[in-house]
C-alpha cells in the first residue's frame, strides 16, 4: 500500500495536505512470504483456479499535494512524502518519480520516498504538475506496486498588482455635458487567482482629476462630476486611475493608468465680427468675379460649429458687389458682379452679415447666432481706353462706289473724366489690302481702293481709337462690310464650246447647246438672253434658238456642208444679261465641219490638203529672211528706245555732282535723292519747260499729313476723294518704288514749326542773312545753330 505523508514545519501550512486513500481489490492472488508480497506464478495459479477467491486490500494510494509559489529559500521545499506498505524500512525498496517536471522541478529521495522542489515556483506560469510515482524491489528491479499518478498543486499568493493593459487611455466628452455623463470605462486585470482569497479582488480609485471626474470603484466606469465644462476655458484633462487588490485593504497590490480626456466642441458661442466698419477700394477696370476684399467674423467653436455663412442684407450695392464663403478659412469674399464706373458712382455701402448655420436648441438662449458689419467700397478712377459707341459696326456698301467715299463714322469717347481727345486709325493686320482709310480726327470710314463684290464680298476691319495724351490706351471696334452686288460684269460662255457638224447634215440639226454664267449674283436671279451677234446676224450657215432658261440651242441652218471649201466656221453669238444696265459679251462657237457615217457618227474632220505644185526660188527665200531679220532689228529698236525713255536724264554726272541741290529732308529715296533737281533745267530753262520730270519718289502720306492738320480743321471731302485717288494711282504705278512719300501741291513748308526752309526766300548774299532764330529751334537744329549762329568774341553762342 502507497502512503503519503505531509511533514509540518516552517516551510509548509499545518493541514494543507490531505490524503485521500483509496482501497481497491486486487486483480490477482497474491502470496504473502516473508512478509513481502510476491505475486504468483502462472502454474501457481493455475493450480489454485478452483480454491476459493480471497479477498485483499489494494496497496497503493492517490495522493494530492499543495506547494507555495514563489519560495525564496536556499533549501529544497520540501512537497511530501510516498511511501508503501512493503517498505520495512531496510532500504529495499526504491522510489522513482517520472512525469512533468520530474528530476528538474522536483525530486524524490529513492530510499524515503521524500519529494522536495528545487526551482521557484509561479503558479501564474503553472498552477498544477502532475507526476507518476512507482515502488521497485532495490534488488531484483520488479515493481512493488502498480504505478500510481498524483498530482501537486501550486499555491496562489498576492504576488500580482493589479494591471491596466489597455492604458493609457484616449477618451472625449462634449463640453457643458451634465453630471454623470459617462466618459470611458478602464479595466484592469490581476493575474493571482481569482478562487482563492482576495489577491485578485481590484478596487478603482481617482488619484489626479477631481473634481472635474469620478470613478466607480467597483466597475472602473469614469463620469463628468462638474457642470459647464467649457472648452475654451480648459480642453485637455489629464486623469490617473489606481487599481488595487486585496479589495482596496492596506497591503494590497495596487497599479495606475492615465486617462486623457478632452472635451469636444459643441456650438455654444455665436459669431462676432471684430470690426464693425470696413474700408475697402477697388479699380474701376476691375473685371468680373474680381476679388475686392475679406471679412471675417470670429467664432470661439471650432469644426463644424464654427462654419458660416456670409450674405449681403442691406446698402447700395447689391447689384454691384457678390459675397461668397471661403469653406477652408470661413472669410467672406466680396466680389465684383457688375462692371464698374468711377464716373458714374464713385462709391458703395454694404451690410455683411455673418450667421452659423448649424444650430443647437439647447444653446439659444446664449444670444443670437449671427452678427453684422458695414463694409465702405471706394472706386478709384483708372485712365481707361476710348470705347466705341456702338461698340460693333456693320455697314452695306456698293462695290461701284467712288474712292474716297466716306462710308461710316466711326465714334469713340475717352470714358474717363479727363476726355482725352482720340484718334482713329485702321489696324492694318484686319484690311491687308488697304482698301479703307479712315480719317485720324473724324473717325469717317472711306474706301481707298475700288471695291469687288466679286473679289471680296466681305471685309471685317478693326478701328482702333487712341487717346493722344496717353497712347498706351487704345480701344477697338469691329465694323463688318458687306459689299454689296451692282451689275459690272458681262455674262459669258461657262465653258469653251466646240460644235461638230457633218457634210451631209441637214437643215435644222442641232449640232450644239451652249449656257452662260455671271459673275455677278443679282437678288431677282440669273437670266441670260442669246442671240447671234450682229455681223452674224444673217449668217446662212447657222441659226440660234434661246430657250429662255439660260440655255441656247445652235441650228444648222442648211444643209451641204463640204470639207474641202470651208472645214471650219467661227459663229458670234451675243450674250445679255438682265442687269441694270444691261451688260452683254460676245463668244465665238467653233464649228468644224466633218465627215460622218449614214449613222451621223463623226470619222474624220481633217480637210483633205490640196497641194499646188509651187516652187520658190533661192533668191526669194533669201529675201523672206531678211525681211524677218529687219523686223527683228525694229523691234529691238523699239524697245531699247522705251527703256531708255525710262531711265532718268542726267547730263555729266561726274563733272556737275557738285553743282546739283541735294535735298535729304525725305525717307525711303536712296541713290534717287541726287536725282531731285537737275542742274540742267537752270542751264536751259526753255528745255525745262518741255520736259516736266516728276519725281517717282515722292508718293502721297495721308497720315503723315494728317498729324500737321489742326485739329478743328476738317478736311474737305473732296481733297480726301483727290489724295485718296492719287494714293491709289501711286499704288497702281509699277514703276514707282515701294513706298509712300508726301507730295505738296502749289505751297511749301506750311504748317512747319520751322517754317520755310527755301532758299528763295533768302537774300542774296550770306552777309545780310541773319541765322539767330536757329536756337529757338530746339535741340534737333542745335548743330545748325552751331555753325551759322553768332558768336561773341569768347566764342559764345548769342
Amino acid at each position: 500500500m502507497w502512503t503519503s505523508g505531509r511533514m509540518s514545519n516552517a516551510k509548509n501550512l499545518f493541514g494543507l495536505g490531505v490524503s485521500l486513500y483509496f482501497w481497491g481489490l486486487m486483480d490477482l492472488t497474491t502470496t504473502v512470504l516473508s512478509g513481502s508480497a510476491r505475486p504468483l506464478t502462472e502454474g501457481q495459479e493455475d493450480n489454485l483456479s478452483d480454491k476459493l477467491h480471497q479477498r485483499m486490500k489494494r496497496s497503493w494510494v492517490w495522493n494530492q499535494f499543495f506547494v507555495l509559489e514563489e519560495y525564496t529559500g536556499t533549501d529544497p521545499l520540501y512537497v511530501g512524502k510516498l511511501h508503501s506498505d512493503m517498505d520495512r524500512g531496510d532500504g529495499s525498496i526504491k522510489y522513482i518519480l517520472s512525469g512533468e517536471g520530474a528530476g528538474i522541478v522536483f525530486t524524490i529521495d529513492d530510499t524515503t520516498g521524500d519529494i522536495h522542489a528545487i526551482q521557484r515556483l509561479d503558479r501564474e506560469e503553472r498552477s498544477q504538475y502532475t507526476l507518476r510515482a512507482q515502488a521497485l524491489d532495490r534488488r531484483t528491479g520488479r515493481p512493488m506496486e502498480p504505478e500510481s499518478e498524483f498530482i501537486i498543486k501550486i499555491q496562489d499568493i498576492n504576488d500580482n498588482e493589479p494591471k491596466f493593459l489597455d492604458g493609457p487611455y484616449v477618451a472625449s466628452v462634449p463640453e457643458m455635458s451634465p453630471v454623470g455623463t459617462s466618459v470611458i470605462q478602464v479595466t484592469a486585470t490581476d493575474a493571482d487567482d481569482p478562487t482563492y482569497g482576495n489577491s485578485a479582488r481590484v478596487v478603482y480609485s481617482i488619484l489626479q482629476g477631481q473634481p472635474y471626474f469620478s470613478v466607480d470603484s467597483r466597475t472602473g466606469l469614469i463620469r463628468t462630476a462638474l457642470m459647464n465644462m467649457d472648452r475654451e476655458a480648459k480642453e485637455y484633462y489629464e486623469v490617473i486611475i489606481q487599481a488595487k487588490d486585496m479589495g482596496g485593504q492596506l497591503g494590497g497590490l495596487a497599479g495606475t493608468t492615465t486617462v486623457n480626456i478632452s472635451l469636444s466642441d459643441v456650438n455654444d458661442n455665436p459669431p462676432r465680427f471684430p470690426q464693425k466698419h470696413y474700408q475697402m477700394s477697388v479699380l474701376e477696370s476691375a473685371p468680373i468675379s474680381s476679388t475686392v476684399g475679406r471679412v471675417v467674423a470670429k467664432d470661439l467653436d471650432e469644426g463644424i460649429n464654427a462654419e458660416m455663412k456670409y450674405s449681403l442684407v442691406d446698402g447700395d450695392g447689391l447689384d454691384v458687389f457678390d459675397i461668397n464663403t471661403d469653406p477652408n478659412y470661413q472669410v467672406g469674399i466680396i466680389t465684383v458682379r457688375k462692371p464698374l464706373s468711377f464716373e458714374s458712382k464713385k462709391s458703395y455701402t454694404l451690410k455683411v452679415e455673418g450667421a452659423n448655420p448649424h444650430l443647437e436648441m439647447r444653446f439659444l438662449n446664449l444670444g443670437p447666432f449671427r452678427d453684422t458689419t458695414t463694409v465702405h467700397i471706394s472706386v478709384e478712377d483708372v485712365d481707361e481706353p476710348p470705347v466705341f459707341e456702338p461698340s460693333i459696326y456693320f455697314v452695306e456698301v456698293p462695290e461701284d462706289v467712288e474712292i474716297g467715299t466716306t462710308i461710316q463714322i466711326i465714334s469713340a469717347k475717352d470714358p474717363d473724366v479727363t476726355n482725352n481727345s482720340i484718334r482713329y486709325s485702321i489696324d492694318r493686320s484686319s484690311d491687308p489690302g488697304r482698301f479703307f482709310y479712315v480719317d485720324i480726327t473724324s473717325g469717317a470710314l472711306m474706301t481707298a481702293r475700288p471695291l469687288d463684290r466679286e473679289d471680296i464680298s466681305w471685309h471685317n476691319i478693326t478701328v482702333l481709337a487712341t487717346e493722344l495724351n496717353n497712347p498706351s490706351q487704345v480701344g477697338s471696334v469691329s465694323v463688318t462690310v458687306k459689299v454689296l452686288d451692282v451689275n459690272d460684269n458681262a455674262p459669258e460662255f461657262a465653258r469653251f464650246y466646240e460644235a461638230f457638224v457633218c457634210e451631209n447634215a441637214k437643215a435644222g440639226q442641232l449640232i450644239q447647246t451652249v449656257s452662260a454664267i455671271d459673275r455677278d449674283d443679282p437678288q431677282e436671279g440669273q437670266h441670260f438672253y442669246y442671240s447671234l451677234a450682229p455681223e452674224a446676224a444673217n449668217n446662212p450657215n447657222f441659226t440660234l434658238r434661246d430657250n429662255q432658261d439660260n440655255t441656247a440651242w445652235i441650228l444648222t441652218r442648211r444643209s451641204g456642208f463640204r470639207q474641202h471649201e470651208q472645214s471650219t466656221f467661227y459663229l458670234p453669238i451675243l450674250i445679255s444679261d438682265n442687269g441694270r444696265p444691261v451688260l452683254s459679251s460676245t463668244g465665238t462657237l467653233t464649228v468644224h465641219v466633218c465627215s460622218c457615217d449614214q449613222e451621223g457618227m463623226v470619222m474624220s474632220c481633217n480637210a483633205e490638203a490640196y497641194v499646188l505644185p509651187v516652187s520658190l526660188s533661192r533668191g526669194a527665200l533669201i529675201a523672206i529672211l531678211a525681211c524677218i531679220f529687219v523686223l527683228l532689228v525694229l523691234v529691238l529698236l523699239i524697245l531699247s528706245m522705251r527703256r531708255q525713255r525710262k531711265q532718268p536724264y542726267i547730263i555729266d554726272e561726274e563733272e556737275n555732282i557738285h553743282e546739283n541741290i541735294v535735298r535729304y529732308d525725305d525717307e525711303g529715296g536712296g541713290e534717287e535723292d541726287t536725282e531731285a533737281f537737275d542742274i540742267a533745267a537752270m542751264w536751259n530753262p526753255r528745255e525745262a519747260q518741255l520736259v516736266v520730270k516728276h519725281r517717282q519718289d515722292m508718293l502721297p502720306e495721308i497720315e503723315s499729313l494728317s498729324r500737321y492738320v489742326p485739329q478743328a480743321c476738317v478736311m474737305d471731302n473732296n481733297v480726301h476723294n483727290y489724295v485718296l485717288a492719287k494714293l491709289y494711282e501711286a499704288d497702281m504705278d509699277l514703276w514707282a518704288p515701294p513706298f509712300d512719300s508726301l507730295q505738296t501741291y502749289m505751297f511749301e513748308g506750311n504748317g512747319s514749326v520751322a517754317e520755310s526752309l527755301s532758299s528763295l526766300q533768302s537774300v542774296t548774299t550770306d552777309s545780310d542773312q541773319s541765322y539767330d532764330y536757329l536756337t529757338d529751334w530746339g535741340p534737333r537744329f542745335k548743330k545748325l545753330a552751331e555753325m551759322y549762329g553768332a558768336t561773341d568774341s569768347s566764342g559764345a553762342l548769342w
